[in-house]
């Protein structure tokens, strides 16, 4: 692939262009020139775009295809596509799936099915066998076929010798585990945030208690085992300053936070609209403050889509009964500059990949071209003709959003929405 990329502003502060405005000549997937003009002696092919923005390849730490089992909901080669007319060069995949990948073999073959895509998949493998957190998963083999991490999605590891065991066991090979921060026997079956709206709307409460109770017994854990720990889509206040003091203590743990979970609150949920059943689920203004305040002081590593799509069966029902989540690549983006400058947006979507051991490609010449195409300034209402998920439960339909993606340079491909 051989393309001139022609007027883009380049945002990466490990470049030596960053926040120039240049031509880019990618030639066989490589950048072999940065310069303010460059002539197309080769007749490559030339992208000139609207106020184009270039920055190093986005990464999602934490999606959902539904392949294999659940291909109505999403295959991953449509799911990839997805992630590449959303500016995404990299994804991490669930194990949210049936079967569960929780094999060498599993592993290998999700790996197989993303072959000769822009975008890069990388697996995540069950912590325990079938994810029923019971016994502990073949970690190691896992990571050899090229697992980057270990997570039951969205079920926490109630028992705490088995995550004090698994912290120990994977540390033999600096693998990352992951818990979901839910203590199961105390959210029950809360189907919101237990606050004034779930009181109002006759619903049944998750606490903020739940999340707070299993990331305190899981750091005490780590604490004590040593070991990589990787908490997944925190939502409160309480839960910042629990990771930020872990952090004081040089404590090797790391957390995300859900996009959604950054924009609504559980107000939003007046109108039973099942869009916004999520786990965990969405709070309070002060949990959204005190969210925001932990991803500019570095306590949040990252922000994810927690992309999660789920078929209209299962979601155009009553609230108790649909299941939970969102799908979110189109959407990332758009949203986060709604709160961010788009230099921190990009650092959001980018600062994951060292914590999933995934490498990075600065904007320099002789590097990989890894790039995610973009104009920051451009206005939208998000809407069903922003979908190209199979499935569209999409908790930012008719919201206000602000950047227009255009997609992907990556694994010596061009992929333009």
């Amino acid at each position: 692939m051989n393309v001139l990329i022609k007027s883009a502003t380049i945002i990466d502060s490990k470049s030596d262009f960053h926040n120039q405005t240049v031509d880019i000549l990618i030639e066989k997937g490589t950048i072999t020139e940065i310069a303010s003009t460059i002539n197309n002696t080769n007749d490559y092919k030339v992208l000139h775009l609207e106020n184009l923005h270039v920055s190093q390849g986005w990464f999602d730490s934490s999606v959902n295809f539904g392949e294999p089992g659940y291909e109505e909901r999403e295959t991953i080669s449509n799911g990839l596509k997805t992630a590449a007319f959303s500016g995404f060069t990299a994804v991490a995949l669930n194990p949210n799936s049936n079967p569960v990948i929780d094999s060498f073999a599993d592993i290998s073959l999700v790996k197989a099915k993303a072959q000769n895509h822009a975008v890069t998949l990388y697996p995540i493998g069950t912590l325990t066998k079938g994810a029923l957190g019971e016994n502990m998963a073949e970690l190691f083999d896992m990571s050899q076929a090229g697992a980057i991490a270990f997570y039951d999605y969205q079920k926490p590891i109630e028992n705490p010798n088995l995550m004090k065991i698994a912290l120990q066991y994977a540390s033999n090979f600096e693998g990352l585990i992951i818990s979901f921060p839910q203590e199961s026997r105390i959210s029950r079956t809360g189907v919101m945030n237990e606050h004034i709206s779930s009181t109002r709307l006759g619903l049944n409460g998750n606490p903020t208690l739940a999340e707070e109770l299993q990331i305190a017994r899981d750091l005490f854990i780590l604490e004590y085992t040593g070991g990589k720990l990787h908490i997944p889509t925190i939502s409160t206040a309480k839960s910042v300053d629990l990771i930020r003091e872990a952090k004081k203590k040089k404590l090797d743990v790391s957390c995300s936070v859900a996009i959604h979970n950054l924009c609504f609150t559980d107000e939003a949920l007046e109108t039973f609209n099942t869009n916004f059943k999520v786990l965990p689920p969405i709070r309070t203004q002060s949990d959204i403050n005190a969210l925001i305040n932990g991803l500019k002081d570095g306590t949040i590593d990252m922000v994810t889509s927690d992309h999660n799509p789920i078929d209209i069966e299962h979601k155009k029902i009553e609230f108790e009964g649909a299941k939970y989540g969102t799908i979110g690549l189109e959407s990332a983006f758009g949203a986060l500059q709604t709160l961010f400058s788009t230099k921190k947006t990009i650092n959001f979507l980018t600062q994951g990949k060292q914590r999933f051991g995934i490498e990075t490609s600065p904007i320099k010449i002789g590097e990989k071209a890894n790039l995610s195409l973009f104009n920051p300034d451009e206005t939208y209402t998000f809407n069903k003709t922003n979908i190209t998920s199979t499935s569209k439960n999409a908790i930012f339909e008719n919201v206000e959003l602000k950047g227009k993606v255009y997609g992907v340079i990556a694994n010596n491909k061009l992929i333009l929405k």
